[in-house]
């Protein structure tokens, strides 16, 4: 594991897959929750096969708006400790932590939680993006850890960068 690796699993099970992608895993872990909602599935299914780049499109920056509202949600719920809410966010980047030999999601968040300061855990009660440093499509938008804003400033090993993606209408994070 790497020393970058461990602030990131700080941030939760999505951030330290984005801190270590492609040197191994870390100790965040999968969801029971990985399946997004069925229900939306059929609904948007149609939808981003004809949707154009998010340069030119209408519905691709409201969409993109929805990510980084998705990713506020997450660094609001890791700065409260709130594992549930964290879990489910970050469900598809948990299942694969959880294939790569680590615990569930569940269990492994609450020990990352504990590599936050008080005032870092404070700051992401309130973070927020800055949608002009993030790369958007469709169906996909990649946040980099130099667009939170805080009141704390975190480093790309404190957050990682990450990855969301939209699956069944709602955006999740991957990588």
């Amino acid at each position: 594991m790497s020393a970058r690796a461990l602030p990131v699993l700080a941030t939760g099970v999505a951030l330290l897959i984005a801190g270590c992608s492609g040197g191994g895993g870390d100790s965040a872990a999968g969801s029971n929750t990985a399946p997004p909602p069925a229900s939306t599935s059929a609904v948007t299914s149609a939808t981003p096969t004809s949707t154009p780049p998010a340069t030119t499109a209408t519905s691709a920056p409201a969409k993109a708006a929805g990510a980084v509202e998705r990713f506020e949600t997450y660094l609001h719920a890791v700065g409260n400790e709130d594992v549930t809410t964290a879990c489910e966010i970050a469900a598809p980047a948990a299942k694969q932590a959880e294939d790569q030999g680590f615990g569930p999601c569940e269990q492994t968040l609450p020990i990352s939680f504990k590599m936050f300061s008080a005032a870092q855990r404070r700051a992401l009660q309130s973070a927020t993006v800055d949608r002009s440093r993030i790369t958007e499509g469709a169906k996909k938008v990649e946040i980099p850890a130099k667009a939170v804003q805080a009141s704390v400033k975190f480093t790309d090993g404190d957050l990682g960068d990450t990855v969301l993606e939209l699956r069944g209408g709602q955006w999740y994070i991957t990588d």
